[in-house]
């Protein structure tokens, strides 16, 4: 009879535990969690702040007497693993030790807590990832007295901490050390999430670097003091700054790791030491994108690993073949979400890209409650391979970026997109899918009919001072114009746009020409190309995203040019 040890009960261990007992009826298997609880849903807790996930014990996902009694596993709650022998295959615990065939490591990773001066000293502060951290924030930071709380990290979970503790009432102050928040995304993405966070009420701060808890006289944390000298008061701070892999055990017998600790596996879930496998937040799977380790610490990829893992322990071959990114967040009313490399990514590998950015509606204009969704996608220049992609919008993000996700997968082209049969019904989606909409708009500019310059391109221009060696050129309607454009421009409706034609010609300066979105700016494009104006360029998401990005936006005076 097969021994299997798990170690690990969060949701990778579970996983792995289930499945092995799903192939082997016959395997002994023990799984030990070092806590009181395993299989719970740490992405859940957020959400149960505010009361969305109305009670605690919604965010068990698999009890205890479920893992015995339904598949037979021996489940040892509050036995910490504190010692593996690799060489002779033996576990030990303070309790006993035990002897292993195949050992399942699923130990997951650990809040980093940061060295704040006075942090070993307060008491009125949690991190955010066990059901320990949950019972704290929920009885003392949910508490009547805790008027403000102050989220430090703004990454995945600290966002949806911080917008939950303001569904729930709270005064909420959310500090990052980086320039911007959610920095796996590409700034300006980062920004329209923070413009929303302070919407919402939320104050944000961004380039802090907290240095010091100041402390009252029952030890509690009464300010937190950043570096540039900001003071923020406070009842309760909740620490969201990033994990560490739980792998020291692993690593004194020799596993090979990535820089941060998590242990590299192949796409059996085996580690480098034999008869061992690994699964979950501590571990380091392939980069399909660059065939590089990378870290992914995310559930979706801690169930599969785990199944995968669960498998081989017992003589199965499931491989799990890695990721590329994939990342998807709600910030109130609206979605950000991500997949693949971005240009911070492609930047650094030094791949070759463009990349294409539109704005269209989710739904068809004329179903009632349509909203914008902003789609840039990145494609190699060479071979227009898809690489990356990021959202933003209140309705149907998740719906696209599962469809480049898988059209990464795929390595499909940019302009595939234009030929997949994607689902239509007018309360779903417009005749024209954004994506669709996207290939088009990239086609156009791949046969040279029109070329997009971003809003970042656009800023340094203004930045450097250089905007007098352009002619802008508003393509709105006057109404439009007159409510706020962007310095500089002159405002020629489309519709009368042919009567400015030699006006245009006789500047004999590149034209960066915008509407509200990008539509109509490409069709006033495509008019002066037409009239032989080729120095020509369309601002990708027009006015909208320029608006969105950039503070440099006036309420013109009337400007009187001739015809």
């Amino acid at each position: 009879m097969k021994k299997i040890i798990v170690i690990g009960g969060l949701s990778a261990g579970p996983s792995a535990a289930a499945k092995a007992r799903r192939e082997d009826e016959q395997a002994e298997i023990i799984l030990f969690e070092k806590g009181a609880n395993i299989s719970y849903a740490t992405c859940g807790m957020p959400y149960a702040f505010s009361g969305v996930i109305e009670d605690r014990s919604n965010l068990i996902v698999v009890k205890p007497e479920l893992l015995q009694n339904r598949f037979n596993i021996d489940v040892r709650l509050n036995e910490e693993i504190i010692k593996i022998d690799a060489a002779n295959k033996v576990v030990y615990s303070k309790k006993g030790d035990y002897e292993y065939d195949t050992l399942v490591f699923a130990t997951g990773a650990r809040s980093i807590v940061p060295p704040i001066k006075n942090i070993e000293k307060a008491t009125n502060w949690s991190t955010c990832r066990s059901m320990v951290d949950f019972d704290k924030i929920t009885e003392e930071g949910l508490a009547s007295n805790s008027k403000h709380i102050t989220v430090i990290g703004a990454g995945l979970i600290g966002i949806e901490v911080a917008e939950n503790l303001a569904e729930a009432g709270k005064q909420v102050t959310l500090i990052e050390g980086d320039s911007q928040v959610l920095n796996m995304w590409q700034p300006k993405f980062g920004k329209f999430a923070e413009e929303v966070l302070k919407e919402k009420g939320i104050e944000v701060i961004t380039g802090g670097l907290v240095s010091e808890f100041e402390l009252d006289n029952e030890w509690k944390i009464a300010n937190v003091k950043i570096k540039d000298g900001k003071t923020v008061k406070t009842d309760f701070v909740i620490l969201s700054v990033g994990i560490k892999p739980n792998t020291d055990l692993l690593i004194v017998n020799g596993a090979d790791h990535i820089p941060n600790g998590a242990l590299k596996v192949n796409e059996r879930m085996e580690t480098s030491i034999s008869d061992i496998f690994a699964a979950g937040d501590n571990v380091a799977i392939k980069n399909l994108q660059t065939n590089e380790y990378d870290y992914f610490p995310l559930g979706t990829h801690s169930n599969k690993a785990g199944r995968a893992a669960g498998s081989n322990s017992v003589g199965g071959n499931i491989q799990f073949k890695g990721a590329y990114k994939t990342a998807i967040i709600k910030v109130f009313d609206y979605t950000l979400a991500r997949t693949g490399l971005n240009p911070k990514a492609l930047d650094t590998l030094k791949i070759p890209y463009k990349t294409v950015l539109t704005i269209a509606g989710s739904t068809p204009g004329y179903y009632p409650g349509q909203k914008d969704l902003i789609t840039e996608i990145y494609y190699n220049s060479e071979t227009e391979e898809i690489l990356g992609a990021e959202l933003f919008g209140e309705v149907g993000v998740d719906k696209r970026i599962d469809v480049l996700s898988t059209a990464i997968y795929a390595k499909l082209k940019i302009t595939d997109l234009a030929q997949l049969d994607l689902a239509y019904a007018p309360p779903f989606s417009p005749a024209k899918d954004p994506v669709v909409v996207t290939s088009f708009v990239t086609e156009n500019i791949l046969n040279s009919k029109s070329e997009q310059i971003s809003v970042e391109a656009l800023e340094t221009i203004f930045t450097e001072n250089k905007m007098s060696d352009y002619l802008l050129i508003d393509s709105r309607t006057t109404a439009e114009y007159e409510k706020g454009t962007i310095p500089g421009a002159v405002n020629y409706p489309l519709d009368g746009l042919r009567a400015h034609v030699d006006f245009i010609k006789g500047q004999e300066k590149p034209v960066i020409i915008f509407c509200q979105k990008g539509l109509r700016g490409y069709l006033a494009e495509l008019i002066l190309r037409h009239n032989n104006i080729k120095n020509i360029v369309n601002v990708a998401g027009g006015f909208k995203l320029w608006n969105m990005f950039s503070e440099k936006v006036i309420i013109p005076e009337p400007v009187f040019v001739e015809k």
